[in-house]
């Protein structure tokens, strides 16, 4: 898989930081208003699944399995792998740097996107990202089509993951919003 097509769903989650960038308190009725990464599991510590010995904030978490499984939609889909020649070969031949590199960025990526303050994100901006003359990795531009098939897989995955439609809904709506600066064919 392309790191250009999957910081996709990077794209889409820093526009989520615009939308809810922060749990805010509501001084007319004094309530809080949870963050897309709190209503993901927020900051609380548990157990690393993929290493035990570590603790990892519970949002952070729940984004990496949906990245994650994402990603192994997206190497599936016959319509959306091409991008991906680089990565698919490396995992083939049993490098999971690659693999390992963008499930990071990505869950780095959407972290601040929907709302953690703990991460940053320091990957390239979404035209760059999308842009095979600008990112080696990337195979091709991507269409509108592509993007479409794009979300159809995010929601895959995070249905897989346990994701609410609400939830699954608000993470594809902030994806449409950079749309524009990914589908650059």
């Amino acid at each position: 898989m392309k790191k250009g097509v999957l910081l996709l769903l990077l794209a889409g989650v820093i526009a989520m930081s615009a939308m809810n960038s922060s749990c805010k308190k509501n001084d007319d009725n004094n309530t809080t208003t949870m963050t897309l990464y709190d209503s993901l599991g927020g900051t609380t510590m548990v157990q690393d699944p993929a290493n035990t010995s570590m603790m990892i904030e519970k949002g952070r978490l729940g984004i990496r399995s949906v990245v994650d499984s994402a990603i192994f939609v997206i190497a599936a889909d016959n319509q959306l792998n091409g991008f991906f020649t680089v990565l698919l070969a490396e995992v083939t031949s049993g490098n999971t740097t690659g693999f390992e590199a963008l499930s990071k960025n990505l869950t780095d990526f959407i972290c601040v996107a929907a709302g953690a303050k703990n991460f940053s994100y320091g990957g390239k901006n979404m035209v760059a990202a999308h842009d095979p003359a600008q990112n080696s990795r990337m195979n091709g531009k991507a269409t509108s089509a592509n993007f479409d098939q794009f979300l159809t897989d995010v929601g895959i995955a995070a249905k897989k993951c346990g994701l609410s439609d609400q939830l699954i809904g608000q993470v594809a709506a902030r994806l449409n919003t950079v749309r524009s600066q990914v589908v650059q064919q």
